[in-house]
């Protein structure tokens, strides 16, 4: 069998996103002149918490709206989760190959490898063989901080190289060895796509987290950022986070799921880094290539991948801001 398997998760494991965003949003005081019913949905999108919001006055179009959003959530699922056996994701893992690639794996790859090159490669989805080793480390040795050995590291890294990902409209090939994760960034193009569906509908006063967050044009919105203690107001326009501490491989200070493909280790440079972006995918790619990435290259990376505003809070409680 291939590596890549549908992962293991211990009990001390959570998704990063589940701390992403460190407070609901909630509306801001202002305008609203038809008096809309708030609508809400909470459930859970790629191992993450999720929810939408939306305000309307009639509550069969929001039901539909809901309806209409669960299933494109659902499709793509479908497509990127590694959660679920059957997804298009798990299968080209387990075989080094996917025939007939729908058109969102073959967009979202290319968006991959737009942001690998950007970050020079430590952005890298071909890093799951690693995060596998990781997790399956600390569900045999719980208590072993050090993490894999050395050696173990460098066998899993020969496999770890996003230019060796072919990218066919027929065919996506992987070299043996290989496996994908798409959880730095399936979050927010799958957030992305919900709201493009909302959007054609007319839709525009909602707020979507779908593991990252993007309002509509419409109301403002305020959102609380980790380590902040004033919000951002945010409208027609999407933020994300990268914390580190947000899925531990293990209690304490050892090792967590932002592993750097070169040093094989968990990036240690950021307690949590936050990206606003025109589109929830930018934010979600960018705030996990900026945590792996050197901070002398951070405002480099936010302006060339479309960031429009970033938040790094240093391990020691110091804090950054770029604005580009």
């Amino acid at each position: 069998m291939r590596t890549g398997a549908v992962p293991t998760m211990s009990p001390n494991m959570t998704r990063r996103r589940f701390i992403a965003i460190a407070a609901t949003a909630t509306l801001l005081p202002g305008a609203a002149a038809a008096q809309p019913r708030r609508f809400e949905w909470q459930g859970g999108a790629l191992g993450a918490e999720a929810k939408i919001v939306l305000y309307h006055p009639d509550k069969a179009a929001a039901e539909a709206a809901i309806k209409a959003c669960l299933g494109e959530i659902s499709r793509l699922e479908n497509e990127f989760s590694l959660y679920r056996a059957g997804s298009a994701l798990n299968r080209l893992n387990a075989a080094g190959q996917l025939t007939a690639p729908s058109h969102d794996m073959r967009r979202l790859l290319q968006l991959c490898r737009q942001y690998c090159d950007l970050s020079q490669g430590a952005f890298d989805p071909s890093i799951q063989p690693l995060w596998q080793l990781y997790a399956e480390h600390f569900v045999n040795h719980p208590d072993d901080l050090a993490g894999p050995s050395p050696d173990a590291i460098r066998a899993v890294q020969q496999h770890i190289d996003y230019r060796r990902i072919a990218i066919g409209a027929e065919a996506i090939h992987l070299e043996p060895g290989m496996a994908l994760t798409l959880n730095g960034i399936a979050q927010g193009y799958i957030t992305d796509r919900v709201a493009d569906l909302l959007r054609a509908r007319g839709w525009s006063d909602v707020l979507l987290n779908l593991g990252e967050i993007r309002a509509l044009p419409g109301r403002p919105w305020s959102v609380a950022l980790p380590g902040r203690v004033a919000t951002l107001d945010l409208t027609n326009a999407a933020v994300a986070t990268s914390a580190g501490a947000g899925s531990p491989f293990a209690a304490g200070e050892g090792p967590h799921h932002l592993l750097h493909p070169v040093t094989g280790r968990s990036a240690r440079h950021y307690a949590a880094v936050s990206v606003l972006a025109r589109t929830a995918a930018a934010a979600d790619a960018l705030s996990t290539a900026l945590y792996l990435s050197p901070p002398e290259r951070a405002a480099e990376l936010l302006r060339r991948g479309g960031g429009k505003q970033a938040w790094l809070r240093d391990t020691n409680g110091t804090g950054r801001h770029l604005v580009v």
